[in-house]
């Protein structure tokens, strides 16, 4: 009697889906540096035109799903999918540039991947993925796992107990249609890579173990001869009592701390100014970071460097900087393709460094942490962004929940990178009280979870009136830089140029965040000629002298470094579905603006 009671128990928690959960857990930092198992490379991939794997033929949420990955069971079983009959694409990868017939698809794929696994006893086990475009819904073994909004940012659930010895399957419905009230909203100027674009990985962690932390060098005064450093952490439960050995052997720091009833560190210590090289373009010195929690160490290499605003000025260190910058889209040269690795990043980086850059502005969206952490490496200073762009639902709650929810990720996973000296929370705008307190809200809310980094956002000149260009923006009071975008020579004649004055009427650096026009490689012609690489290269000579003008030009980032895909640039034969204003086309090339900027920033 015993034994049946018990069957029934297991049967009835089964039934209400007890016996296994899964959940989101707050996103975990580092993931580079952690006991990770791959699940990159082929997936099986299903395209799911009117989500008959998701809805019924009325449209309501179906227990029969493509997430079942169901078999026939006897001859006479109709089930008309079958993945592992499906083709296959690389994950992280786009199917845009992976499927022909997918290039300029927006709706829903379905992607399954199965692996192995072997259990521990004493470890959990986290499914992570750095990005999926856009929306992505997430079951493991049939059950639903977690459901992420945002195509930029990374996210992770708790699957232990859903895994089972020897093979087990992931399965995602992939999203990336376009809807008025997403970040980004229904239309932007950059091609909408559907996919899972980034890495998906299983993290091995202990049930106890480091969530996040933050070590920066402090604006404060240290003691004579020393400087501070804060060091903020904390666990993924609130435990009280546990200890935390930092070790910064280079530094020869080597300290315990203990977490609060929170689970949390905030503390600080002092080492040596003698002793301490600060992360600079010039010289991106890092140090090789460990954090101890009960034999479980997490490996970091952590720059400290400060910056901040004074006045008209941007200073690095305490010394005045000015930003020798250009614009960057998340996307591989020869032919487009999310860009997602070390190897791009860096091939990207060294075009901007060849042309004197010590700084790229990330548009309009996170990009991949590879890129973070090379640009980081090879010494390039950094402006992350959200994508809230154009014109979003500013009215609408969940858009703004879903703003600061990819704010929120993007700085929990990049705090530790020296070479982020901005957070912009916006670009091109158009001005309304609706819009203001949706973007204060997320100035104002970036600053809580990290003061120790600048806020900027791209603005619109609205004051134009002749030749006097005025920027007028309410932003300016939530702003640490003003950063604005202007198009002379391209929206309007570039003769205007030499007349043009500009009036910023704030006690704050100024950043030009945007200006350039486009030009095909290898179209030559009157620099009066639209599309040559005359007339590009002319509209730089007189834009970097117009700029020269600007009282408190702290920097610029030239749109953009290369020709990237766009579906909103139609022109046969010269556009061809490309934004044609890079300095560089898509494959390396130099157009002859990119000379112009090269021997300008010499100057800077």
């Amino acid at each position: 009697m015993k034994r049946i009671r018990l069957t029934v128990a297991l049967l009835t928690l089964a039934l209400m889906g007890l016996t296994a959960q899964a959940a989101e857990v707050p996103l975990v930092g580092n993931v580079l540096n952690r006991q990770t198992v791959s699940l990159n490379g082929p997936w099986h991939y299903i395209v799911d035109v009117q989500e008959e794997g998701y809805y019924d033929y009325r449209m309501n949420p179906t227990r029969w799903g493509f997430f079942r990955n169901a078999k026939p069971q006897r001859p006479e079983d109709l089930i008309e999918y079958d993945f592992d009959k499906a083709a296959t694409v690389q994950i992280p990868g786009d199917w845009n540039t992976q499927d022909q017939r997918l290039f300029f698809y927006e709706g829903t794929v379905w992607f399954k991947r199965s692996f192995n696994f072997r259990k521990s006893n004493d470890r959990r086990t986290l499914l992570y993925f750095g990005a999926v475009n856009y929306e992505a819904i997430v079951y493991v073994n049939g059950e639903k796992v977690m459901q992420h909004v945002g195509g930029f940012t990374p996210f992770n659930a708790d699957v232990t107990d859903l895994l089972r010895e020897g093979e087990n399957v992931v399965i995602v419905k992939v999203d990336n249609k376009r809807h008025a009230d997403n970040v980004p909203t229904q239309i932007f100027d950059w091609w909408n890579y559907g996919g899972i674009t980034r890495d998906v990985m299983l993290i091995q962690v202990p049930t106890t173990y480091i969530e996040n932390y933050a070590l920066t060098l402090s604006k404060e005064v240290g003691k004579k001869g020393m400087n501070k450093i804060d060091l903020a952490l904390n666990l993924n439960a609130k435990e009280a009592g546990r200890q935390v050995q930092l070790n910064i052997p280079e530094l020869k720091v080597k300290q315990t701390f203990t977490t609060d009833a929170e689970g949390c560190i905030g503390s600080s210590f002092f080492v040596k100014q003698k002793m301490l090289t600060l992360w600079s373009p010039e010289n991106p010195k890092l140090y090789k970071v460990e954090l101890v929690l009960d034999g479980d160490t997490l490996r970091d290499e952590i720059g400290f460097r400060t910056i901040e605003a004074r006045g008209k000025q941007i200073l690095l260190n305490g010394k005045p900087i000015f930003l020798r910058g250009v614009s960057i889209h998340e996307e591989a040269p020869n032919g487009g393709g999310r860009a997602n690795n070390t190897e791009t990043a860096h091939t990207l980086l060294t075009w901007a460094k060849e042309m004197n850059c010590n700084f790229v502005r990330l548009a309009h969206y996170p990009h991949n942490e590879y890129a973070i952490r090379e640009a980081e490496r090879m010494g390039m200073l950094v402006w992350s962004e959200i994508p809230v762009y154009w014109t979003i639902s500013w009215k609408n709650e969940k858009t703004f929940q879903n703003a600061r929810r990819q704010l929120t990720d993007m700085i929990r996973r990049d705090q530790n990178r020296a070479n982020i000296i901005i957070w912009s929370i916006a670009n091109e705008t158009p001005h309304s009280a609706e819009r203001d307190k949706f973007l204060g809200s997320l100035a104002q809310y970036a600053r809580t979870l990290d003061n120790t980094r600048l806020i900027s956002m791209a603005m619109e000149v609205t004051g134009a009136s002749n030749y006097v260009n005025r920027l007028q923006d309410n932003m300016h009071e939530h702003v640490d830089v003003v950063s604005f975008n202007q198009y002379v020579g391209w929206y309007r004649d570039v003769n205007d140029a030499p007349k043009m004055t500009w009036e910023v009427p704030y006690d704050k650096p100024v950043i030009v965040s945007e200006f350039g026009g486009g030009a095909k490689f290898g179209l030559h012609g009157e620099k009066n000629q639209r599309w040559t690489e005359e007339f590009q290269e002319n509209l730089y000579i007189q834009n970097t002298a117009m700029l020269d003008k600007i009282e408190g030009l702290a920097g610029t980032t030239p749109w953009v470094l290369k020709d990237f895909r766009s579906p909103r640039r139609v022109l046969d034969g010269i556009q061809d579905y490309y934004n044609r204003k890079g300095l560089y086309s898509d494959k390396g090339e130099k157009k002859k603006a990119f000379y112009i900027m090269k021997k300008w920033y010499e100057g800077k």
